[in-house]
């Protein structure tokens, strides 16, 4: 199988969906596997990676600013699509790598090792790596340790399928809450109540973990999940679904009501105050309501539709809370969740860029890629594993994701 078919494949995308790690907070289960690797190989560099249609994402970094980067320069393509060891001791010196985008470039890579993490299936689903920006003469000794080290990496994300609550918030974990969530849509779709969900993210927390330290990072989301489970009732689910990110489920709750919960919860976190090493620490959050109506649906649209009404209140000013404004009659239809390696086509075929199908109907998608910047507003859609190609016009854009109605 060539590179490209590997990576692609939908039997490794359905192994990391199986994890649901895309995409989720910092666990330092993960950091401590990082930091060991620099301390035992003396790196600079470390990081568990994972691969989608067309980034990748770094659960746990050392040494990295950035959580992720675009696919296409990445190292870790070829131990993932190979199933083995790479070692590169000088990336100067390796024709292969000597003109690589992050050798010329930031972070400057010149040496580079990294081993496959294999999920319950034997399935690679990404990599652990160890780099420097100096040629490392890595040692077979060397690579063994890392080798050992992956393997409490596939340890840890079996661990994780177990977990049902998030160690910093005490929230339910991200896959907790999408399970109980689909059984609590499920009851409310069956006996016909109202229900909604709410999604919020925190405004501007990156600036809080750069400028005070990412434990004051984590005493935010703590006391935001404090302040909010003292006001939900113990039927309400509340999730932390990223790394600001929550969501909560409101049953027997219409849409005015479910407004009126996150009016409630915006201005309480509005008025915490957080204790930090310079002083005290505001934050605000911005909020999307969505709620269940006459066309059946299910969580992963209810989500959306929230996040989509939590995005436009970002855009309006932050620190608000917005009801999802869309028809029932939704262009995009029922979606269903999937992790697909697709390509954006343009330009009479001669533009080509990786996106990853997050959503999926009969009647549209939803697509994330490095930037939606230069994508045109008509375009074909190709997904290999499906051997499908359609045509399709964006119906929402954001930075990093569209929304597509096929043609």
């Amino acid at each position: 199988m060539s590179t490209i078919g590997a990576l692609n494949s939908e039997e490794r995308l359905a192994a990391i969906d199986r994890y649901d790690i895309l995409d989720t907070p910092v666990e330092e289960a993960f950091d401590r596997i990082t930091r060991l690797v620099c301390r035992l190989l003396k790196v600079r560099i470390s990081t568990v990676t994972f691969i989608d249609g067309h980034r990748q994402w770094f659960k746990s970094r050392q040494g990295l600013a950035s959580q992720e980067t675009a696919r296409e320069p990445a190292f870790c393509q070829i131990p993932v699509a190979e199933g083995r060891a790479l070692v590169v001791t000088d990336t100067l010196e390796d024709s292969r790598f000597r003109d690589n985008a992050f050798v010329r470039g930031e972070p400057h890579l010149r040496a580079y090792a990294g081993v496959p993490i294999r999920g319950a299936e034997r399935t690679i689903v990404g990599t652990l790596c160890a780099m420097d920006t100096e040629p490392h003469p890595f040692t077979d000794e060397e690579v063994e340790r890392l080798a050992d080290l992956a393997k409490l990496v596939e340890s840890e994300l079996e661990l994780r399928l177990l977990a049902t609550i998030d160690p910093v918030t005490q929230a339910l974990s991200r896959r907790a809450f999408r399970t109980e969530a689909e059984r609590a849509v499920a009851l409310a779709l069956r006996h016909k109540y109202d229900l909604c969900c709410i999604f919020f993210d925190l405004d501007h927390f990156k600036s809080i973990n750069d400028s005070a330290g990412h434990a004051t990072g984590d005493a935010v989301l703590e006391k935001t999940a404090q302040t909010c489970q003292a006001l939900l009732r113990k039927s309400d689910l509340f999730g932390r679904l990223g790394g600001e990110e929550f969501a909560i489920i409101l049953p027997h709750t219409g849409p005015v009501e479910g407004l009126g919960v996150a009016e409630k919860l915006r201005k309480a976190i509005e008025n915490q105050l957080v204790k930090g090493p310079a002083g005290a620490v505001r934050v605000t959050a911005s909020f999307g309501v969505a709620a269940v109506g006459p066309t059946p649906l299910n969580v992963d649209s209810l989500i959306s539709r929230a996040d989509e009404a939590m995005y436009r209140a970002k855009m309006s000013g932050r620190n608000r809370s917005l009801m999802w404004q869309g028809s029932e009659a939704d262009p995009i239809g029922l979606t269903r969740r999937v992790l697909k390696a697709g390509s954006i086509v343009f330009n009479q075929g001669n533009s080509t860029i990786n996106c990853t199908v997050r959503r999926l109907s009969d009647r549209g998608a939803t697509l994330d890629m490095v930037t939606s910047d230069g994508v045109p507003r008509r375009f074909k859609l190709n997904i290999p594993a499906d051997n499908f190609s359609h045509a399709c016009t964006i119906s929402v854009k954001s930075e990093k994701r569209l929304e597509v109605v096929f043609d």
